[in-house]
């Protein structure tokens, strides 16, 4: 029992003093140091053993400028403790604080010394503390010598930090490299940190040295990693045939397929070079790949030839798609095949009753699981909105929502029902399925949800017979149906007819990206500058000035232009989903050097 009691008495005790001493450092960090130097006195005088509160104190003394009194305490303290390198790291500090750099560096200099000789398992703290006050060459110095010393350390992370913040980019990228040679699983969280330095530029200072130092790296020791990165890099420089070259290595060296190389011709595409992505996948076709993935890649290439083909090559799409049916057949194994497939007939080949029927003879042929059945009822429902037959592809919507429940499919499916009932223009239906949708676990069904139910309520409470809203669904009908002409002048009318109601931004946005399509640039140019004129403080404003942005790089020629919408979102708009992006393209066309 008197144990119990005694246990009770030291919880207590430690409990108070973990208050006092945050109710200290909340003081200290609101500028109130007569307070807080008040009661870390008492915390320190009660456990003189325990240097935070010592710290405390002398942190207090100094910034209520009581100089003598702080280097009395920390010049005592080190008598008792000669070989404590932590606290000669502080009284250096303290005449650092005092203008004496020469008295501060004899003390940093004693601080290394006491940790050779006597404190050499303490590297971390006491690098730690050398951080602290930006003394990065002191901290570096510690921790290179703390894994010296113990093989076991791993300070890499701190010092690829520090070798950054030098710009010492070789040390930073080689120690980041040693990282992951012993933890792999960093790779994510590394990469993040490289963004910081590398840049698409191939010919960028620090893009040069992390090719170099992989280059070297891989030919003393062919490991995979190092084609990996090189990969990365090759990407994030847009030189895909390159970055191919090192997912091939990885391929025939990995047991784990040929994932990378697909992931590769993914991001070619994505970024419209269609020419490699091809190159890359006819490679997957060429080895003895599975033939789900060979399929897969069937799939991409054929996606993306319908992406950006012309009319003049639907024809030869049209064989193409056969061939592989003609070598695979038109079973389970091909459903998305023959899914993409449909929807070129509708969408492009405007072949829609073809498409229904190419689809619902997939259903009645083959036994597809409940799945598969939901992902053809769906194509088959988007073609029927396409035709606008609305309430025959709510049946088939709804369908979907039935059979999967809960699965992404059904949210999809149901945000599908929002959008048919706001073409047809029943609002309140559509209304009441994006309320259940702001809560998706798809985080992008959940924004489109937002999206679209903020433009009805809004737009419904202003105008309570909805017109201006009628007009805006029937436009972006259209725009669904790729009518882009019609779309057009669709929304025109609601820049015409209802001017300066709250509607007209979305039009304004809306038909600037149609006329991007059409690559009508200066009338999208036009509109994207009347958003920042007319609605400079509303939500669209980020996307008007990163969209001009865009504009002026990509198309207009004129990057001083972009770099000055870039530096607004920037400055003005941190928490929009541009502002990571509009950083990183800011600082590149402004031509960062790395410090």
């Amino acid at each position: 029992m008197r144990h119990f009691f005694l246990y009770i008495v030291l919880f207590v005790t430690f409990a108070v003093a973990g208050q006092s001493e945050q109710l200290a450092k909340n003081y200290a960090q609101q500028g109130q140091y007569e307070k807080a130097l008040s009661i870390y006195q008492k915390l320190y005088d009660k456990n003189p053993g325990r240097i935070n509160y010592l710290l405390g104190v002398v942190e207090s003394h100094q910034q209520l400028e009581q100089f003598d009194k702080a280097e009395n305490i920390l010049k005592k303290r080190i008598e008792q403790v000669p070989y404590n390198a932590q606290l000669l790291v502080e009284l250096g500090h303290h005449y650092d604080l005092l203008d004496n750099p020469e008295q501060a560096n004899s003390y940093y200099d004693k601080a290394i010394e006491a940790y050779q000789n006597h404190d050499a398992n303490h590297a971390y703290s006491l690098a730690q503390t050398f951080e602290k006050y930006s003394l990065l060459d002191q901290a570096a110095l510690i921790y290179e010598k703390g894994m010296q010393d113990n093989p076991r350390a791993n300070f890499n992370v701190q010092l690829a930090k520090i070798y950054g913040e030098q710009g010492k980019l070789e040390k930073m990228f080689d120690s980041y490299l040693s990282l992951l040679q012993l933890q792999p699983n960093y790779v994510n969280i590394v990469q993040r940190n490289f963004n910081d330095y590398i840049e698409e530029d191939p010919t960028h200072e620090a893009n040069i040295v992390f090719r170099k130092l992989l280059i070297k790296r891989l030919q003393q020791n062919p490991d995979i990693l190092y084609n990996e990165m090189l990969s990365w890099l090759f990407i994030q420089q847009k030189e895909f045939k390159k970055a191919f070259v090192h997912e091939k290595a990885i391929y025939k060296r990995d047991d784990q397929g040929p994932q990378g190389i697909i992931d590769l011709a993914r991001i070619a595409i994505a970024e419209k070079d269609i020419k490699s992505a091809t190159e890359i996948l006819n490679y997957i076709l060429e080895t003895s790949a599975s033939k789900d993935m060979k399929l897969t890649a069937h799939k991409i290439i054929l996606k993306a030839k319908v992406d950006n083909a012309n009319k003049k090559e639907y024809k030869t799409i049209v064989t193409q798609y056969n061939t592989v049916f003609e070598e695979y057949g038109k079973s389970r194994e091909t459903i998305g095949l023959q899914v993409d497939y449909a929807h070129f007939l509708a969408f492009n080949m405007d072949r829609k009753q073809e498409a229904i029927r190419f689809l619902k003879d997939l259903v009645d042929r083959e036994r597809l699981s409940r799945f598969q059945s939901s992902r053809v009822k769906m194509k088959i429902a988007d073609i029927l909105v396409l035709d606008q037959k609305f309430n025959q592809a709510l049946i088939y919507y709804t369908q979907v929502q039935n059979a999967l429940k809960n699965n992404f499919l059904a949210q999809d499916a149901r945000f599908k029902v929002a959008k048919t009932s706001y073409y047809k223009g029943d609002f309140t239906w559509a209304q009441t399925q994006l309320d259940v949708l702001k809560s998706s676990t798809s985080q992008l069904i959940a924004n489109d949800a937002m999206e679209l139910s903020l433009i009805i309520s809004d737009n419904s409470l202003e105008d309570s017979t909805q017109t201006a809203l009628k007009i805006f669904a029937k436009a972006d009908l259209l725009s669904f149906q790729n009518k882009i002409e019609e779309a057009i002048i669709t929304y025109e009318k609601i820049l015409t007819q209802h001017k300066g109601e709250k509607i007209e931004d979305e039009a304004f946005l809306r038909q600037a990206k149609l006329f991007e399509k059409e690559k009508q640039y200066e009338k999208a140019k036009v509109n994207y500058l009347k958003i920042i004129e007319f609605y400079g403080d509303d939500i669209l404003a980020d996307d008007a000035y990163y969209w001009l942005a865009e504009l002026y790089v990509n198309e207009l020629g004129e990057p001083e232009k972009a770099k000055e919408l870039y530096e607004k979102i920037i400055f003005n708009h941190a928490d929009s989903i541009y502002f990571v992006d509009s950083r990183k393209k800011y600082r590149t066309l402004r031509g960062d050097a790395i410090n």
